[in-house]
């Protein structure tokens, strides 16, 4: 085995060195510079259309137009080779619709430029469910600063700069879950009160180049002199790692072995009838009986650590019979993860665990309650999907009870991770069983995360948790996130047949909500555009699903909120009724990201604009990467 290393050092070398080349050419590729019809010469950071990876602003020269973090921009003005009065359709479209999007930074952030905007206004989001908020209305409060606060999972703090400074600025540092935002001022308003109005979509942007885009012969010597050395001494650590996890392994399934001949649980195999962590123990013939010796009809579905086969016990109960793929130190661990987590659960939206073959059985088989109805994935786009589409209604509570089961996990102090619509089951009456534990942790009383390599589905796995190997409950509710928009779309995960950037679902809805292009993502078979509480409930849906699909973990609700907010989405206006009067002292309806976007689809008349999308595209298939 060990043979292999070398060849896999020189494969390595020789990735590495083809992207050096790569990099290399494509600095000689790049113009210094290049006409522009609108916009005359242009130079870094400006780029051609047909060279995105030159630059950072990308000019189309047939119009007025240049496109910035993937934002695009009119040009009204060109003050100096830097600096340019723009428009900003997108900023524009959610001012005159009050959408909350408006508090979001207009310019991305790169470390060789700085952008600026002129004149700007500083405002600050404090997250609603942080537990300094009795400082942070204290600290806002001295500063006389008002606020805005019907944002989802935010509140807006802002000041009239016509105001003066009506206080003394403090030193103390912001709030916990605050953070201040520069926002272009509209200095011909008159308005005081309105957050909107202080705001404008026309501003002046300038930009500095801090470091100019000049001598790559001299950035290619130092990229070769520091990165070589550097790759080959983290290839030489890949090597040792790789030689001390295969030891550890070899040495724990010895260990095992030797456990499992002293395991009094694992005793009697043949027959079956001892107990296991609480759960009945069933011998391997009763299960082979049950399934009709595994025939392939009998299949259920197929994962990606075993086979779920139906089964019918001498007892006469139906069971669904988990038939993991391979009996090695792995499977045994995640056999008995799955187990020990199942045992002391109990919740109605979790599938319940009847029993296992024992540990020293031929094949690692798990008896659960057989759900009859399948996976959810199979109703929204199987063959079922076809024959029964799922109503809207039916589609709420599978939201509402999965998001129960999640919390109710989270609660206990387990990850789920591998939240997707195939392992939400749906029994007769169409009520959630959450399923497939295998993937599970447990998580420390005393830890913010957990560091492990990357486990999951492609599709639902949360980003940050796949670039940084830090687990959290957030991971759950970026997945959550995924399953919430293919119950307002009925599209799958992940389709190859769509648009590259959107083969990912998650990046197809931010993209279509960030636009506001509800039509182009929400189902219309549910009654969306036609049925106005259907609008109402699907658009407020795909805003939850957008903020659980943050690319920050932080910006995430957690699962306690998200099952809030879909309690008073399927509760609707009422319950809107009911707050606006608690906060405004009368009956008046208060205004919400949800109310406003249903209004906005009731008297649309203008084209959402392109608006910035954190774009990510998972993995092909499953990483099983070790968790030591």
């Amino acid at each position: 085995m060990y043979m292999a290393f070398p060849n896999l050092l020189v494969f390595l070398f020789v990735l590495f060195h083809l992207f050096l080349v790569e990099l290399c050419d494509a600095n000689h590729e790049c113009p210094k510079s290049f006409p522009c019809k609108h916009f005359g010469t242009l130079e870094y950071p400006f780029t051609e259309l047909e060279r995105p990876e030159c630059g950072l602003i990308t000019a189309d020269c047939d119009s007025t137009k240049f496109r910035l973090g993937g934002k695009e921009y009119q040009v009204l003005k060109n003050i100096s080779t830097d600096k340019y009065l723009v428009l900003d359709s997108s900023l524009h479209y959610n001012l005159n619709t009050n959408s909350c999007f408006s508090f979001r930074t207009p310019l991305p952030i790169y470390p060789n430029i700085s952008f600026t905007i002129s004149p700007n206004l500083t405002l600050f989001t404090c997250d609603k469910s942080s537990n300094d908020r009795k400082r942070e209305e204290d600290y806002f409060q001295i500063q006389n600063y008002k606020n805005y606060s019907t944002c989802l999972g935010f509140t807006v703090y802002y000041r009239n700069p016509r105001d003066g400074n009506l206080s003394r600025e403090i030193d103390d540092p912001l709030p916990l879950g605050c953070s201040s935002i520069q926002l272009p001022l509209n200095i011909t308003s008159d308005s005081r009160d309105n957050v909107f109005k202080l705001l404008a979509y026309e501003y002046t942007i300038e930009w500095q180049v801090e470091q100019p885009k000049d001598n790559n012969n001299k950035k290619k010597k130092i990229i070769l002199a520091a990165v070589i050395p550097g790759a080959a001494f983290l290839v030489c650590l890949l090597v040792c790692f790789i030689i001390w996890r295969n030891k550890k392994r070899v040495t724990n399934a010895y260990r095992l072995s030797r456990n499992i001949s002293s395991d009094p649980s694992s005793k009697s195999d043949i027959e079956g009838g001892s107990l296991y962590f609480g759960i009945p123990v069933f011998s391997y013939t009763e299960l082979v009986e049950a399934t009709n010796n595994f025939d392939s009809a009998q299949e259920l579905g197929d994962g990606g650590f075993g086979t779920v086969y139906y089964g019918k016990l001498r007892d006469g109960r139906e069971v669904a019979i988990k038939r993991l793929y391979e009996h090695n130190y792995r499977r045994v661990e995640q056999f008995m993860n799955e187990i020990k987590i199942l045992t002391c659960l109990k919740h109605p939206n979790l599938v319940s665990l009847y029993g296992c073959t024992s540990r020293r059985s031929r094949e690692l088989l798990l008896v659960y309650e057989y759900v009859e109805k399948g996976t959810v994935a199979d109703h929204l786009h199987g063959e079922k999907a076809e024959e029964s589409p799922l109503l809207w209604s039916i589609r709420m509570n599978i939201a509402i009870e999965t998001a129960a089961a999640l919390s109710y996990l989270h609660k206990s102090e387990i990850i789920h991770r591998d939240v997707k619509t195939n392992n939400i089951l749906l029994d007769g009456n169409f009520c959630v069983k959450v399923a497939d534990f295998g993937l599970s942790r447990l998580f420390p009383t005393d830890a913010t995360h957990i560091s492990t390599a990357p486990q999951g589905t492609p599709g639902y796995v949360d980003p940050e948790y796949h670039q940084c190997y830090q687990l959290t409950g957030k991971s759950d509710v970026y997945s959550f996130g995924v399953v919430l928009v293919e119950l307002i779309s009925s599209m799958p995960a992940v389709d190859i047949n769509r648009h590259r950037h959107e083969i990912n679902l998650a990046n197809l809805a931010l993209n279509k909500i960030q636009k506001c292009d509800f039509d182009e993502l929400i189902d219309r078979s549910l009654g969306y555009g036609t049925d106005a509480e259907v609008t109402r409930m699907t658009t407020s849906v795909a805003e939850l699903a957008f903020r659980c699909l943050q690319p920050e973990k932080e910006m995430r609700p957690s699962m306690d909120e998200v099952l809030e907010y879909l309690k008073d989405i399927q509760k609707g206006d009422e319950l809107m009724f009911e707050k606006g009067k608690e906060e405004n002292g009368n009956g008046k309806m208060l205004r919400s990201p949800e109310t406003d976007e249903v209004m906005l689809l009731k008297n649309k008349n203008m084209q959402s604009p392109v608006a910035v999308t954190d774009k990510w595209i998972s993995s092909s298939s499953t990483i099983e990467s070790s968790t030591e």
